[in-house]
């Protein structure tokens, strides 16, 4: 049995095995939504439960809507037949409190004596998973409500094998913005202990630390505000609900901004010397020429979804592009809008071209509302305008449409270029990999293709290539319709279990392995792959399917050589360069294919995006961003060179402070900076920040020993504390010392308001045997 993203139970009344079944089911409202109404196993179905070897036993519980919502189930079975009478839930399950020794991020480790008075909504999710990610907007809106009442914590449990290490998690709680604390549970255990078997999945907590309710899939805030309302009179009474805020120490606070935030995306136009990055986290895409020089800019940065000039234009984590041959038009899949967006780049001006703005709940335009035989559509397309649709990720340009990657609903669309209809052109709706024909006779009907979060596109003119990420597959669509999808690696062979078929082995098709290939590009008969869980970059036979490692080790880097990536996914190629979204490393790398050679693209020119700042729950700690959101971005360092280790990148430069000259002699060969930072009356050091500084000089030579340049990481924070220079001879030098520092206010009980800041000291020095001191004062006055 197969686990993954969520099938709707609830509105799962009948499976369309048969066409008399599949139309008697669209007289019952409600049947149809974002995944196939399922009841049966076939080799083409998804089945939202855990494997075996993950989740030995399923037991009932609040994530079985079967549990919740029949009048008699097992779980009233635990309800205390002496329970008091206005006790406003239907069960009551005892929360067994969280593992000891689990990694936490956003939050030191919680227990349930730290959460006694609140509502805690626990969300199982992996960071893979479309429809977990298609929750968090409404987890915010149930934040920002319940601000004071409600914790959500995040109860990860993955299912990538590079998704059970915290460090990939925690660039995923950043990449998707996540305000919340978030538990690591690598190995399921809180999954199994609840029986819980599907993502997403939500628990809710009463005051008291008891389940009281649960759900599973997809849904709208206002379901789950529901339930917290029913029940928010009862333990105000009882005296059991406090309204204290609680505080955490978020991850976004920690790190300075850089040029490029999570780009997921890149296009190379070969023709026009042209770049185009999806900058996702900040909301815009960048135009460079192929050197990284920046071009334009196009949007303002804010979340939103207006039109106009490049100014003016929003979006909101927009991922794939398509160019059109004239170099005139530029396509963009602005993914969380749910939106395709055309931009004029002569005209410089953005125009919305399809989607409401609002997520599709189905993948069959015109099917919504049908409730007879007779208004079954013969086609299923609608105005792109009025036409809803589900995580545009990727877009391809074929023949005057618009092919496009369509994540939410594990199909792939098309859109003429004169934007009269949309629909669907590959995929039965089913989340699985399954080769066949390209759409079915009817509405998820087995025996057609289906696809699993498709996520990149590419060509060779006669077939769409599709990074099927779920699966970790490559597909190939032919343009023919009479043709049928294929694969050309991955797990459509297999008789079942196909999305959990992955691992990081080259070789023919029949054992060759990716692990959630996000991106792919075609070149002279060669798949240029983003391996992004596995960290690397991989080439496989459009013909053949032979597969094999083109770059990196696995290992998560930055570096050239040896070539290192972090989570790569987008990918594109001109002129014998591939161009590399190099996600979580924030970079822009490149692939010589002639020599092999990677480099990283330095972008020059960028200003920084200035994002809006996310507003958290009423009484959270306000940490406000580093002052280098609202600056320009020094130009990124290149991993691997001289200067990489003297620049500090990763330190903002927003408030430079310039010492005098001082003379200076050394003590048994050293020299000492003592850093000072003069915190406002009642405020300290943040404790459970790290801290770190970076040292670096803008000479290449001196008397100061460059080997200690870099970043180096406190013991603990501190107000105070040294900085060491060995000096290897006499003369003039410059360095500076660059850092962040969190300070809190001292409040009895905790830390009330807590703020993220930096300083760069520079530090001219001249040293000889004649100089007055070994010790420079570094004194800094912080303000409240």
């Amino acid at each position: 049995m197969e686990r993954n993203c969520w099938i709707n139970r609830r509105q799962s009344w009948i499976i369309p095995i048969l066409a008399c079944l599949l139309l008697l089911a669209l007289v019952l409202p409600g049947c149809w939504n974002n995944s196939p109404p399922v009841s049966t196993v076939d080799a083409n179905q998804q089945i939202d439960k855990a494997p075996e070897d993950l989740a030995p036993e399923t037991k009932p519980s609040a994530t079985d809507p079967a549990t919740v919502e029949e009048p008699s189930t097992p779980l009233e079975s635990e309800t205390d037949p002496e329970m008091d009478k206005d006790f406003p839930y239907r069960f009551q399950l005892d929360f067994p409190d969280f593992p000891v020794g689990h990694e936490w991020i956003n939050s030191q480790p919680l227990s349930k004596a730290d959460l006694k008075g609140k509502f805690v909504l626990l969300d199982f999710w992996t960071y893979c998973c479309i429809n977990c990610i298609h929750i968090l907007p409404e987890l915010k809106k149930l934040e920002r409500e319940y601000a004071n009442e409600l914790v959500v914590i995040g109860v990860h449990c993955a299912k990538f094998e590079a998704e059970q290490d915290s460090e990939n998690i925690k660039n995923a709680v950043l990449r998707y913005e996540i305000e919340h604390p978030v538990i690591n549970d690598p190995n399921h255990e809180i999954w199994n202990a609840l029986g819980v078997s599907s993502w997403p999945t939500l628990l809710l907590l009463d005051p008291e630390g008891n389940v009281v309710w649960g759900d599973t899939g997809e849904f709208e805030a206002k379901d789950v505000s529901a339930q917290i309302a029913r029940g928010m009179a009862y333990y105000k009474a009882k005296g059991t609900l406090s309204e204290k805020p609680l505080k955490f120490d978020l991850e976004q606070h920690k790190v300075a901004d850089t040029p490029l935030r999570f780009p997921g995306k890149v296009l190379a136009d070969g023709t026009g010397k042209r770049l185009f990055i999806s900058d996702s986290n900040h909301n815009r895409i960048v135009v460079t020429d192929l050197e990284g020089k920046v071009q334009s800019i196009i949007g303002s940065g804010k979340i939103g979804r207006e039109d106009g000039d490049f100014a003016a234009a929003a979006f909101d984590h927009p991922q794939g592009m398509a160019l059109t041959a004239d170099g005139k038009t530029l396509y963009v899949a602005d993914t969380e809008n749910h939106l395709l967006r055309k931009v004029d780049l002569e005209a410089q001006s953005v125009k919305t071209i399809a989607g409401t703005g609002a997520q599709a709940r189905g993948p069959w335009p015109g099917l919504e509302g049908v409730t007879a035989f007779s208004n079954i559509p013969d086609r299923f397309v609608g105005p792109p305008a009025t036409t809803g649709i589900n995580s545009p990720w990727d877009l391809w340009i074929h023949d005057g449409s618009l092919y496009i990657a369509m994540a939410g609903p594990h199909q792939i669309w098309k859109m003429p270029l004169d934007e009269s209809e949309i629909g669907p052109f590959a995929g039965n709706g089913r989340e699985d990999i399954v080769d066949g024909p390209h759409l079915p006779s009817t509405p998820y009907a087995l025996g057609a293709s289906s696809f699993a979060q498709p996520s990149g596109l590419s060509s060779d003119g006669k077939v769409l290539f599709v990074a099927d990420s779920e699966g970790s597959s490559i597909r190939a669509v032919p343009f023919d319709t009479e043709q049928e999808v294929t694969t050309v690696v991955g797990s459509a062979h297999l008789p079942g279990g196909r999305l959990f078929d992955f691992g990081d082995v080259d070789g023919p098709p029949e054992t060759a392995k990716l692990q959630h290939a996000l991106g792919v590009t075609y070149v002279d008969g060669k798949l240029y792959v983003t391996d992004t869980y596995n960290n690397k970059i991989k080439v496989v036979d459009a013909t053949t399917g032979d597969t094999k490692t083109l770059a990196g080790d696995t290992e998560r880097g930055n570096t050239d050589d040896p070539p290192r990536f972090n989570e790569p996914a987008g990918i594109s190629h001109a002129n014998g360069i591939l161009y590399i979204a190099d996600t979580n490393n924030q970079l822009i790398r490149t692939l010589d294919l002639q020599t092999g050679k990677v480099g990283t693209l330095t972008i020059t020119g960028l200003p920084n995006a200035a994002p809006e700042v996310t507003i958290q729950p009423a009484g959270f700690n306000e940490e406000v961003r580093s002052e280098a959101k609202n600056t320009a971005q020094s130009p990124v360092a290149q991993p691997g060179t001289e200067s990489s280790k003297a620049v500090g990148a990763d330190v903002a430069k927003a408030n430079e402070k310039q010492l005098p000259l001082t003379s200076v002699k050394p003590a048994d060969g050293k020299v000492t900076l003592h850093v000072h930072l003069v915190l406002p009356t009642g405020w300290k050091i943040n404790p459970i920040a790290p801290m770190s500084y970076v040292l670096e000089s803008t000479q290449q030579t001196g008397p100061i020993d460059r080997t200690s340049f870099g970043k180096h990481k406190l013991d603990k924070p501190a107000a105070e504390f040294d900085v060491p220079l060995t000096i290897k001879g006499d003369g003039d030098d410059t360095v500076s010392v660059g850092l962040r520092y969190y300070y809190c206010e001292d409040v009895e009980g905790g830390e009330g308001n807590c703020k993220i800041n930096s300083i760069n000291f520079n530090v001219p020095l001249k040293i000889s045997t004649e100089g007055k001191t070994a010790t420079v004062e570094l004194k800094h006055e912080v303000e409240q």
